[in-house]
């Protein structure tokens, strides 16, 4: 229910699919981020190291929000983690 106006949203609302479940979140480039221009997080500078170590790839501390997504991607592709099963 929507507490302000005592109703439960529409389905097929922009957070919902026409079934009334949580649609899900379409990709976004990372290009196209309001934030992607500030530093990494914190769970990707932690996530880009393991990656980069196993990869054998140096680690940049540098990198944007978005940057590292790319990054992360790009090792993910080299190392067979993220592929799913």
């Amino acid at each position: 229910m929507d507490e302000q106006e005592g109703r439960a949203p529409e389905r097929g609302s922009a957070d919902t699919n026409a079934s009334g479940t949580p649609a899900p979140n379409p990709e976004k480039d990372p290009a196209d981020w309001v934030t992607g221009a500030e530093p990494m997080t914190g769970p990707q500078r932690s996530y880009l190291e393991t990656l980069s170590r196993e990869a054998g790839e140096p680690f940049d501390e540098g990198l944007t929000k978005a940057d590292a997504s790319r990054r992360i991607d790009e090792l993910q592709a080299r190392t067979g983690r993220g592929q799913g099963s």
